[in-house]
């Protein structure tokens, strides 16, 4: 069954069968470009034989069965790449889909990279080409092509097969309780929720002075709370640059708001000027001591860049060995602080990273083991005793 699903009647029925199912695959179009939620302009889903394309746009259609098969404990939701497919579900029902499987992830577990792209496991582990003829179509526009149909359900039948393989792979090495760790980001319901007393952070900011820090993070607040309340891109609230501008000058006549560079003087003796000065005024009344803090490059004492140089090697020389990408093992971060400090509380010394690298590293580190190179490989040599 290949099909646009356009009726909640079809809906249900087809929904229907897939309630007993293992697992569905799911993959969804949507366009973002001017509103700030998600426009879903389709879904794809597709159990182990059948595969369907449903139209959320067509007049009159209820999705409350589709939200219900993805609540469904008994079937498995595949997504690859889920975090931007499960925020619309998320913001539609208010709850995530469960159980969750992601094939990137699984992927990354696997061997098969950092971040490894849909059309990479397609082409590795199906064995076909991704159409990419209508991956910058306009989903929003009706009627949807044959072809935009077509493209749209391959996404989900493709699915299947890299699941099965990944899934095998996973039974095979006995690592799915590592994906399990590693989905807890993604089944949390928090991970889609926006703060905008925290969006600053995301920011590229860069100062030595928290007082600007404090005012980036009123003034990029109110920008958020104005976006989510008329759904539109931050942007067209207002852009990054006049943020930064108004955190470093503090702006508190609208004659001086006005000067922001990207902002009209009718914006500035507008509504949202006036909220702006607002917040310039919160950003500055913050007390110093709650002033965010300036984070500057980490500075590695003494002898600890050698210590991390190694850790990199012992890294790239883990992910080869076990085949699971260095990204997902452990970031820089992660290793500058194992170089750094005594007791560092990163992941890569936590969960499933400890045994398969964290213990292994700070075995290094305490002089317990060395590296050496045999036949153009990285070995590990155990020195504990000499």
């Amino acid at each position: 069954m290949n099909t646009l699903i356009t009726t909640t009647d079809e809906l249900a029925r087809f929904c229907a069968t897939l309630e007993n199912v293992p697992f569905v695959t799911v993959d969804t179009e949507f366009m973002r470009e001017r509103t700030y939620y998600a426009k879903l302009c389709l879904v794809q889903l597709g159990g182990p034989e059948d595969a369907a394309a449903i139209d959320p746009l067509a007049e009159g259609i209820d999705l409350a069965p589709l939200f219900a098969l993805m609540a469904n404990p008994n079937v498995v939701k595949v997504f690859h790449a889920a975090r931007q497919d499960v925020e619309i579900f998320v913001n539609l029902t208010g709850r995530v889909p469960a159980p969750l499987f992601d094939t990137q992830i699984a992927a990354m577990v696997c061997g098969f990279g950092d971040s490894v792209s849909y059309e990479s496991l397609v082409n590795a582990l199906a064995k076909q080409k991704v159409d990419k003829s209508s991956r910058f179509t306009d989903w929003s526009q009706r009627p949807l092509t044959d072809r935009q149909v077509e493209y749209a359900l391959n996404d989900v039948t493709h699915l299947r097969v890299i699941y099965e393989i990944l899934r095998a792979k996973l039974a095979e090495t006995k690592r799915g309780d590592w994906v399990s760790e590693e989905m807890t980001i993604l089944t949390s319901p928090g991970t889609y929720q926006t703060d905008p007393s925290e969006v600053w952070k995301r920011l590229k900011f860069h100062t030595d002075k928290p007082r600007r820090l404090a005012v980036l993070r009123e003034v990029a607040a109110w920008r958020e709370r104005e976006a989510q309340r008329a759904n539109l891109p931050r942007g067209r609230i207002i852009k990054d640059e006049a943020l930064f501008e108004i955190a470093s000058h503090a702006p508190t006549t609208t004659a001086e708001l006005g000067r922001t560079r990207g902002l009209s003087q009718g914006f500035a003796e507008g509504k949202h000027g006036a909220a702006l000065l607002e917040a310039v005024t919160r950003g500055k009344a913050v007390p110093d001591e709650e002033c965010p803090a300036c984070e500057g490059k980490r500075s590695l004492p003494s002898g600890a860049n050698a210590v991390f140089d190694l850790l990199k090697v012992l890294l790239h020389q883990v992910s080869s060995e076990y085949g699971v990408a260095s990204k997902l093992i452990a970031t820089t971060d992660d290793l500058e602080a194992i170089a750094a400090e005594k007791k560092p509380a990163v992941k890569s010394l936590q969960g499933w990273r400890l045994s398969l690298f964290g213990e292994t590293a700070l075995a290094l580190k305490a002089g317990k083991l060395a590296l050496a190179v045999e036949e153009h490989k990285v070995k590990l040599i155990d020195i504990s005793d000499r």
